[in-house]
């Protein structure tokens, strides 16, 4: 084994194991169902894990622990789901909300269904009223594979609205933000199917992106951004799968330095002795909250980083983009 894959195994198993001691942290509250319950504060992080470990089971094999780890929290989550029940009171209860859909569509990437739900989800998803709610580019994007997870429609491989994101757009990479980084990542996880169909990301991205993404990964672990470093790790695996490249041993490098002693990654640099004074402060939920979602993007990203390569696309011919699905105004 090579020392980059001992990092990648080393982060992901860390990681997993991090986030399986700390499952309780993702249980859905009482206030689940709640009009003004913090949706942030429950459904996104059960989503995130959900989705996480759908990709990690889909690319590792039944016989490797980390399928194993990660098979048992996608249980774990949809039995706080009530094996999905909750998303059709959620629908009945705000029918034009569309993170119940979202989050669903993570669980039944892995399986987990429940066709009462997506029959009602189908019959609103049919309605003026959801196709015209106004949506951030990239969000639109989400929702739109999300559907196509749950069975609504199909999109096929560059989906309508592409060229309005960020990077869609291929803009001046000196443009190039924290936001813009999020919303570059997400872009390429919807492309791909959460890193399970690389290939599927348009190749003229992949050309971008094989230009551009070093520096800006750079940028970000040089500022401490563990965070939004993950995604780009996981970004750049996704590209590696199509190009056939390596992936950043010297990134690895430093996210696998920047780990806390039971194999959690903190979202940034800034000072945590107000999170964990002593060690029994680590299971905190400031604690929690400051290193969840990028524990869960390292192991991802570790995950993508890891698996057999895709078969390389071709590069994009100069001035020609999206396979020939039509050029942006």
């Amino acid at each position: 084994m090579t020392a980059l894959a001992e990092d990648l195994r080393t982060v992901a198993d860390g990681a997993l194991a991090w986030v399986d001691a700390h499952r309780a942290g993702f249980a859905l509250g009482e206030d689940a169902l709640a009009v003004d319950g913090e949706v942030d504060l429950s459904w996104k992080p059960l989503g995130e894990l959900a989705q996480v470990c759908a990709t990690v089971t889909r690319l590792t094999e039944p016989a490797d622990p980390l399928h194993a780890r990660a098979r048992g929290l996608l249980d774990f989550a949809w039995q706080e789901t009530h094996e999905g029940e909750l998303f059709l009171r959620l629908q009945r209860l705000e029918p034009f909300a569309t993170y119940p859909l979202e989050v669903y569509a993570a669980l039944a990437s892995a399986g987990l269904r429940h066709p009462a739900f997506e029959q009602a989800a189908a019959v609103v998803a049919r309605t003026r009223g959801w196709r015209l709610t106004e949506q951030d580019p990239t969000r639109r994007l989400g929702v739109l594979r999300a559907e196509e997870r749950c069975g609504v429609h199909s999109l096929g491989q560059a989906p309508p609205g592409l060229e309005q994101t960020w990077l869609g757009g291929l803009p001046e990479p000196w443009t190039f933000g924290r936001d813009a980084g999020y919303a570059l990542t997400h872009v390429v996880f919807h492309c791909s199917d959460w890193g399970c169909d690389a290939a599927a990301v348009p190749p003229v991205l992949v050309a971008y992106l094989t230009d551009w993404l070093p520096p800006w990964l750079d940028t970000c672990l040089e500022a401490g951004m563990w965070d939004l470093g993950g995604e780009l790790l996981a970004v750049a695996a996704v590209v590696a799968r199509t190009t056939g490249e390596d992936p950043p041993a010297d990134a690895w490098q430093r996210l696998v330095a920047a780990r806390g002693p039971a194999g959690e990654v903190p979202l940034d640099d800034r000072d945590l002795g107000d999170l964990a004074a002593g060690p029994g402060d680590a299971d905190g939920e400031r604690y929690f909250l400051h290193h969840y979602h990028s524990t869960l993007m390292a192991a991802f990203a570790a995950v993508l980083a890891g698996a057999r390569p895709d078969s390389p696309p071709a590069r994009a011919a100069a001035g020609h983009r999206y396979g020939g699905q039509g050029a942006p105004a």
